[in-house]
């Protein structure tokens, strides 16, 4: 997800002279991520900050599929072979994201990365990869096959050639590990936003709630309209950067794991949930449902909204969402 899928308006002038917002950016799994933390002094929101950027990397060397060192990586060297002893955090996870393939009737599923190679988005694919390659891809993903021990925090994948990868819940999960771990040291009020996972709690220095825009993708320097964020989570899926044009038709990065073809429906899906990593799985499943499925199936969550743009660049919402027009200050 590029960063500017998500504009996030932040202030930083302060309500008093001592306390205000203080940011950074930083490059972590493979994305940008952007850090707000509102603190007395610089003194203390460079230790927030440093706190923030250290818990990232920490879960990026425990989940990253592309590190070998780390026990993801090892759980897929094993595919075949025998169960891998993970850390509870991330046996966790596991469970957690295959209830959200249950939910979803898998259009999420973390064992979809055996998928992954057979298409490239960077330009370089000249056609659609050999349907025989897709069907035989598909064959090694499901999240029903998993085998998972809890008593022995076990994990274990039992055809060569499976893999899981957390790109789909992976930075929204971070996100959310981060905010914690601040809310625990005491920061009252911050915004972490991983290119388009983002997280917000308490207010900016001045009082008003944080703000995040849905854009435009026919134009990503206008907004659609604005949304108050308070103390939840709003996750964005899009296709504007990473896609392929075949024949006429547009082939988002995001992949249906029950078919082995990107989404071709949505441009972007905007999700609003009380936790980032349930936004961020849940944007990926409507991405790949399509708009009217999509639309239903989050209609039928308490506590989460959805915001869909379609190829025609219409704007689409769940039920319990009002969308505030943009004002000319933006």
């Amino acid at each position: 997800m590029p960063w500017w899928i998500i504009l996030v308006a932040i202030f930083s002038y302060a309500a008093n002279a001592q306390t205000r917002a203080y940011h950074r950016v930083e490059r972590l799994m493979g994305c940008r991520f952007d850090f707000t933390v509102v603190a007395d002094d610089a003194p203390a929101g460079e230790r927030y900050l440093d706190l923030a950027v250290g818990e990232v990397r920490r879960i990026e060397r425990l989940i990253s599929s592309w590190d070998p060192a780390s026990q993801t990586s090892t759980v897929n060297q094993a595919a075949g072979k025998g169960p891998v002893v993970v850390d509870h955090e991330l046996f966790d996870l596991i469970e957690r994201a295959n209830a959200i393939s249950r939910l979803t009737d898998g259009a999420f599923d973390i064992s979809y990365a055996s998928v992954d190679s057979l298409w490239q988005f960077d330009g370089s694919m000249t056609s659609l990869p050999d349907s025989a390659a897709v069907q035989a891809s598909v064959a090694r993903v499901g999240y029903r096959r998993l085998r998972l021990d809890s008593a022995a925090a076990s994990v274990f994948l039992p055809e060569r050639g499976m893999k899981i990868g957390f790109g789909a819940i992976g930075k929204g999960y971070a996100a959310d590990r981060a905010r914690a771990l601040l809310e625990a040291a005491g920061v009252t009020a911050g915004i972490i936003n991983a290119s388009g996972d983002l997280t917000a709690w308490g207010r900016q220095p001045d009082g008003q709630d944080w703000r995040v825009a849905i854009t435009n993708p026919l134009n990503r320097a206008r907004a659609f309209a604005w949304l108050p964020v308070v103390d939840g989570a709003v996750v964005t899926s899009g296709s504007y950067e990473k896609f392929a044009t075949f024949d006429g038709v547009r082939y988002a990065h995001i992949i249906d794991p029950r078919t082995g073809y990107p989404g071709t429906g949505i441009v972007s899906a905007t999700v609003l949930a009380p936790r980032a990593e349930l936004a961020d799985a849940l944007a990926t499943a409507v991405f790949v449902m399509g708009v009217d499925v999509g639309l239903h199936f989050i209609n039928q969550l308490p506590g989460v909204e959805l915001v869909i743009v379609d190829r025609e660049n219409q704007v689409h919402t769940t039920d319990g969402i009002t969308l505030e027009k943009p004002r000319s200050d933006h």
